[in-house]
């Protein structure tokens, strides 16, 4: 797939050469890239007012196979320059009124089918290898993504004693956690579009250290695997104003899973203190729901 960088320098270079067809289309993909990426080669042709075929051959003459690999790289700026307003648009003239759930709910099941049918298997089983091989294993996602590297985070430290859940609010605070990290050790960055920089700059910190870097992000494309040796690839959604990362969590999912049933003595070890700390210090005598005590009881400040 093309870089949205290709897209602009190959319209560019050929465009002294165009004929005035392929120049109005050239000039109207630029500035409507976004509303592009959804049209046929019919309809496009049909909006600018030439033909299917000059549609066509114009993706060939700037130096793509054909239509389809065109509109991956329209893709492409749609995935890194698509801004909030543009999606709310989109999303609100692409989804029939009252059927938001269905389409939803169908989209992301669609993003999981997706996703694994093209998972790399060997690239997941490494990054498992990996972490049970690292010293001291870090998590980097920010914006949408921090949800994400929180909850994988959460659950690595029931199975590993080493976790790091860089949380942050510029770069250096980053590289101020990091700066013990070497070579025996690991980071996981997680980012999809727009991609954060920040997440950029960790892993590519954890890289010049002779860390093990493992993403998971939406495409071999993704800037986040300049530096990765493992890539873990998650369909996300790209259209909506809601960034869809189903795809990823399901992902995250089956690694603590596998990892749990590598180090299932450990995790059940570790289970077991955390239940005895409850039980010790009772931090859940109050805020359990009791399914054969139908009764609540409300404790406030001050009562006994």
């Amino acid at each position: 797939m093309a870089t949205t960088t290709d897209l602009i320098s190959k319209i560019n270079e050929k465009y002294g050469r165009m004929s005035k067809g392929q120049k109005l289309l050239a000039n109207y993909i630029i500035d409507n890239y976004d509303k592009a990426v959804f049209l046929t080669a019919a309809k496009l042709g049909e909006i600018i007012g030439i033909s299917e075929s000059t549609v066509v051959r114009f993706a060939s003459f700037i130096g793509y196979s054909g239509y389809p690999e065109f509109q991956q790289a329209l893709e492409a700026m749609v995935r890194t320059k698509l801004n909030t307003s543009d999606r709310v648009e989109i999303t609100k003239g692409g989804i029939e009124q009252n059927g938001v759930l269905r389409e939803v709910l169908s989209s992301d099941a669609l993003k999981i089918k997706n996703t694994m049918e093209n998972m790399d298997e060997a690239a997941f089983y490494n990054a498992v290898e990996t972490l049970l091989k690292a010293r001291r294993i870090y998590v980097v996602g920010i914006r949408t993504c921090a949800p994400l590297a929180s909850f994988l985070s959460f659950y690595l430290n029931l199975i590993f004693d080493n976790v790091v859940n860089l949380q942050t609010s510029s770069a250096s605070e980053l590289f101020e956690q990091m700066i013990h990290i070497g070579e025996e050790d690991c980071i996981i960055g997680i980012s999809f579009p727009r991609y954060s920089m920040r997440t950029l700059k960790a892993l590519e910190f954890a890289n010049n250290r002779q860390a093990h870097v493992i993403t998971i992000t939406d495409s071999i494309h993704s800037p986040m695997n300049l530096y990765s040796s493992c890539n873990l690839i998650a369909e996300s959604d790209m259209h909506s104003v809601v960034d869809s990362l189903v795809a990823p969590l399901s992902v995250i999912n089956a690694l603590i899973v596998e990892l749990c049933n590598r180090r299932q003595a450990q995790v059940a070890e570790t289970l077991d203190m955390v239940e005895n700390v409850w039980n010790e210090y009772q931090f859940y005598e109050n805020d359990e729901i009791d399914m054969v005590d139908d009764s609540i009881k409300m404790f406030y400040p001050g009562e006994s």
